[in-house]
């Protein structure tokens, strides 16, 4: 049971599932037990569900239906993309390009490659956190044969030149993989006219169910599967799917894009992606402000024109980033020192650290990020208790 008094601020870690999306699965958890794979009746049925689901969240990102692969969620998503599309095309070459500033699911992936025998440039990032095109055409080789740069960054929210960073990519047919799990659902996305071969989404970003995302593929690109097994997404991802998780990620997308002949309610129409990115800008500047205004020595970690509404990357001086996060947490606020994922990581941020943060500033950083459900009064409610917090600490470490 939630605590009605808890201020949730971390939805780019996750976000909480909306009712709907519960209602949908829950049929599929229950009596709809069957498996899509099985030739009977029931099961068949089963089957044209989850197609149907496949169609619509192809027209989510203007993608066929067939280019869209069912995985286990994003870190599933970008392992198949980097890890198939490389392995499925080194007779070419074994050289691929990332930049420094991707989720670990990417980083660790390029890693992984490279004690295989491939080599990895990490693109530099200037210090809103954009790459350049100018440093990828320089990074480009004959023997590149994936380029793999984030939509939007997940701790500062930054919202990369894809389009341009493709058309470079393949003016030296070399395909493109973008990891787009903070940013579907969240800004606009059209997968043929950003120019991506591979993009990555993940539902419980979106209000979805955890443990389903999918994979765009385009038609044509070559990957080897990462899970072998069965012939289930005709053959490149092995194993029974997950069709409560894929009818729930449907169900939370069309609360996002909206669904043909469906009038939402009210309280649904707050998260039209359109409204709720327009509110969620709204208590991103809104915070910004009040800590701007009452809190000295604090520097905001900010992306520019170019960024999510709602991830708010905040560094505090003279203060650690996990003593305020406690002190928070005693409050009831929920937020995180960068990535959900590497949060028991005593490293600083990578992210950061690429953007050239300086090391005064990187201790003390703590991420906010906003979803439909938080509410004005929640956002101030928190920046009273952070200013507390932030003074209480610093007066600790003045003694």
């Amino acid at each position: 049971m939630r605590n009605a008094n808890l201020i949730y601020l971390d939805n780019a870690a996750t976000t909480r599932m909306h009712p709907s999306v519960f209602h949908a699965m829950e049929p599929y958890l229950l009596g709809n037990y069957f498996n899509p794979s099985s030739l009977y009746g029931p099961a068949q049925q089963e089957k044209m569900h989850l197609e149907k689901a496949r169609t619509y969240l192809a027209g989510t990102i203007n993608a066929r239906p067939s280019e869209i692969r069912f995985t286990s969620g994003g870190s599933e998503a970008d392992n198949a993309a980097l890890k198939g599309i490389a392995l499925a095309n080194q007779e070419k070459g074994k050289h691929l390009i990332v930049s420094a500033v991707e989720h670990h699911a990417v980083l660790e992936s390029a890693h992984w490659l490279e004690r295989r025998g491939f080599e990895v440039t990490y693109l530099p990032v200037n210090a809103e956190g954009a790459v350049s095109p100018e440093s990828l055409a320089l990074a480009l080789r004959p023997d590149t044969v994936l380029v793999s740069v984030m939509t939007a960054n997940n701790e500062v929210g930054t919202v990369q030149p894809i389009k341009e960073l493709t058309a470079l990519a393949h003016e030296h047919n070399v395909p493109f993989h973008t990891d787009a799990v903070q940013a579907y659902a969240h800004i606009p996305l059209d997968v043929d006219k950003l120019g991506v071969d591979a993009l990555s989404v993940s539902a419980h970003k979106f209000h979805g169910p955890k443990g389903v995302g999918f994979l765009y593929c385009k038609r044509g690109l070559k990957t080897e599967p990462l899970i072998s097994g069965g012939a289930q997404e005709r053959g490149y991802r092995a194993g029974t799917e997950n069709l409560a998780g894929i009818i729930g990620m449907t169900a939370a997308a069309q609360l996002a894009f909206g669904k043909k002949g469906f009038e939402p309610t009210e309280a649904e129409a707050l998260f039209a992606m359109e409204t709720a990115s327009a509110h969620v800008r709204t208590l991103h500047n809104k915070m910004q402000h009040l800590i701007c205004a009452n809190i000295p020595n604090v520097q905001v970690n900010n992306c520019g024109n170019r960024c999510l509404p709602g991830i708010l990357s905040v560094s505090f001086k003279g203060v650690s980033g996990e003593a305020l996060l406690a002190l928070l947490d005693q409050q009831g606020v929920c937020a995180s020192a960068g990535s959900a994922c590497a949060s028991g990581s005593l490293e600083p941020s990578h992210v950061l650290i690429a953007m050239g943060v300086q090391h005064e500033w990187l201790r003390g950083t703590v991420r906010f990020s906003f979803s439909a459900l938080t509410t004005e009064a929640e956002v101030e409610k928190a920046c009273e208790i952070l200013r507390e917090a932030v003074q209480h600490l610093r007066a600790v470490s003045a003694q």
